[in-house]
């Protein structure tokens, strides 16, 4: 099957201060079949994510076969090569880093020069992550490399809970699925203030948003912009009756609503009068 090479490479827009944790660039490519790398020594950390095809990667004498699903990472100073199937050509994404908190993230991952290799299976978070560092660098701004560095932690993370699942055995889908939930709470628990999309959360996340949603409702039994509605209304009910001085509007907007016409209309619908007589009543207690 014939496949048309591509290459792209984007840098952190901003230079490195020395910080704990540094991405230098992030890119994508379609190999050419056979295409091959080194042997060569490189002084950062540089981390690759297949996404489809295959390939083989050799370090300390070693030489392993590597797929779609796996990542493998390159130590500084470690004399490498890798090669692109001839069949199969691999298309994958990569990240590089440095810094003094690097080392530690890479241990804390279980991944090693001896053990550079991390099986991914179909975790779509994983390439969705690396996406969005070289996201982060094409969008710029002066927050580029703090984005960059945050998207490359939840990386590791990822890597982290993969390990512990091996160690420990996969935990059953049901399991999965609440830690998942879970997470998606806490996210709307502290960020309803916010302009917020089921979408955005379900691409952070590498899920599907239809299936995401799916879930959401099997585990609480609201869909999860309702749950969003849900909890700025019952925010909105509190801060009408503990904060006095707000006007109605300032209520609105401190719970995530632009629109105080709209959100009147939503505070009545779940407690049965406006939030102007609610308040109202309040001052009589």
């Amino acid at each position: 099957m014939n496949r048309s090479v591509t290459y792209s490479v984007v840098s952190n827009p901003i230079p490195n201060e020395h910080g704990d944790l540094y991405v230098l660039f992030s890119g994508e490519s379609q190999t050419k079949p056979g295409h091959m790398v080194g042997p060569k020594v490189y002084d950062f950390y540089l981390m690759h994510h297949v996404l489809s095809g295959s390939g083989t990667f050799s370090y300390e004498g070693e030489q392993r076969e590597v797929s779609a699903g796996q990542s493998f990472l390159i130590h500084p100073d470690q004399l490498i090569s890798y090669a692109s199937s001839e069949s199969e050509p691999w298309r994958y994404r990569w990240i590089a880093f440095e810094g003094p908190q690097a080392a530690k993230l890479v241990s804390g991952a279980g991944l090693s020069a001896q053990q550079p290799i991390i099986n991914t299976g179909l975790n779509p978070r994983v390439s969705v992550l690396y996406r969005s560092i070289e996201r982060s660098f094409r969008h710029g701004g002066s927050t580029a490399h703090l984005r960059a560095a945050g998207y490359l932690y939840l990386l590791f993370a990822e890597f982290g809970m993969l390990l512990s699942k091996e160690e420990a055995g996969a935990p059953q889908r049901g399991n999965d699925g609440k830690a998942l939930i879970q997470q998606v709470i806490r996210y709307l628990s502290t960020q309803y203030t916010e302009p917020i999309s089921i979408e955005n959360i379900a691409e952070m996340l590498g899920y599907n948003r239809a299936y995401l949603s799916r879930l959401f409702k099997q585990q609480t039994g609201l869909t999860p912009v309702t749950f969003l509605l849900k909890l700025r209304i019952d925010k909105a009910h509190l801060l009408l009756r503990e904060r006095l001085e707000l006007t109605i509007e300032q209520v609105a907007a401190s719970v995530g609503f632009q629109d105080p016409l709209y959100f009147s209309k939503q505070f009545r619908r779940f407690y049965g009068q406006s939030p102007t007589v609610y308040r109202e009543t309040m001052k009589t207690l």
